[in-house]
Order: structure tokens, then C-alpha cells, then sequence
């Protein structure tokens, strides 16, 4: 089986993406975490667990057999080889849950598939529709530093170190404008999924 219908779900840190994924469950959608998904594939127990203590030794590994995560950050981080080395672990791993996860929908239900490197990671192409969640980029900051207590400075620095938003919202079937009182934010998403693709159309085109 696969849903009906498949809505990808994309746009920077604290750009609304929790309040819109929230309506969408309502509605009845089933929602895939793509971050979720990637820390499910790492694991104890887990074959891309066993790949990762082959490929990066037990440095990375916490007493109890654990991923050491940031351990492993400073590791890949500092080292884009590494890193590229850990992708090509990972990502086949997510990729192959998340179709296990899609292919358990019942053909009567839409899926949600919320990943943050959606167009990165070429999960676009495999959508009916995109949403991109938007606001201005001073919102972004405000929001990290009252949910997540984080300086203005470090807040900042969150935002910029983000792939390019506007590129994203380019890119959007639609855009989900986050800004305003969450009333509004609802409203749009109550209209595009109204208006929904049905998945004998062609599509998301990236």
C-alpha cells in the first residue's frame, strides 16, 4: 500500500513547522519524521549502528553501547570526508525506514514526510506536493530564544548556519506563512489541504 496521498513538509529551524504538522494530524494525516526516522536507524541494535562502530571505532560509542552523538559530531564536523563517509551509512538507512514507514499507509490515509533537507536529500521528488513553512527571519530568532533559551547572538548563528529559505520557498508547491496568530497559520493549512493533489497527478517536479 502507499497513502494517497503525499505531502513533503520542509523549511528552516523555527519557521512553524510543529504548529502546521499539529493541523495536518488532526485532519488525519500520518506523519513521518525524517529526524525521528535517523535517530530510530542509530539505535542499539541496529545494522547502520553496527556499520558506524566499524567505520568510526568505539570512540563514538557511549559504555552502555550507546552512540556518543557528539562525540561523533566533532568527528564528522571537523573532517568533510568523514562526514560523507557517515551520510553514506546513514541516509540509505533512513531512506529504507521511511519507505518501510510509506508503505504501511493505508491507501485511504495521506502521509506527512517532515524533513528539514527535504530538497537536499531528494525526498521532494518522491512527494505529490510540497509545503513550505516561511517567516521573516528576525520571527526565527525571537521563537529560538524564547523556546529554547538561547542568546540573541547564538540565535543568530542558528539561522544563518541553515541551508537558504528562500531557496526553499521558490521551490514550494505551497507556502505556509507562519508569521501572523496561529489562527492564520491554521487557515492556510486547512485551504491547501483542500485543495489537494491527488496522487494520479504527476507530482511534485523539484
Amino acid at each position: 500500500m502507499s497513502p494517497s496521498r503525499l505531502i513533503g513538509l520542509t523549511g528552516n529551524i523555527a519557521t512553524g513547522k510543529s504548529h502546521v504538522l499539529a493541523t495536518l494530524r488532526e485532519l488525519g494525516a500520518i506523519v513521518i519524521d525524517a529526524d525521528h526516522v535517523a535517530h530510530d536507524v542509530q539505535q542499539p541494535g541496529q545494522p547502520a549502528l553496527a556499520e558506524i562502530l566499524e567505520a568510526f571505532g568505539s570512540g563514538v560509542f557511549r559504555l552502555d553501547g550507546s552512540l556518543d552523538r557528539r562525540a561523533l559530531a566533532e568527528v564528522v564536523f571537523a573532517d568533510r570526508a568523514r562526514l560523507r563517509q557517515l551520510e553514506a551509512i546513514v541516509h540509505p538507512a533512513i531512506r529504507r525506514e521511511i519507505e518501510r514507514q510509506l508503505a504501511e499507509v493505508p491507501a485511504d490515509r495521506a502521509a506527512v514526510l517532515e524533513a528539514i533537507l527535504l530538497f537536499e536529500n531528494g525526498w521532494a521528488a518522491r512527494c505529490d506536493e510540497v509545503w513550505v513553512t516561511d517567516c521573516p527571519a528576525e520571527e526565527q530568532v525571537a521563537r529560538l530564544m524564547a523556546s529554547r533559551g538561547l542568546s540573541e547572538a547564538d540565535a543568530r548563528a542558528r539561522v544563518r548556519a541553515q541551508n537558504s529559505q528562500a531557496d526553499k520557498v521558490a521551490r514550494a508547491d505551497v507556502v505556509i506563512n507562519t508569521h501572523g496568530p496561529a489562527s492564520e497559520t491554521r487557515a492556510q493549512v486547512l485551504a491547501a489541504w483542500g485543495r489537494g493533489v491527488p496522487r494520479t497527478a504527476a507530482g511534485h517536479v523539484p
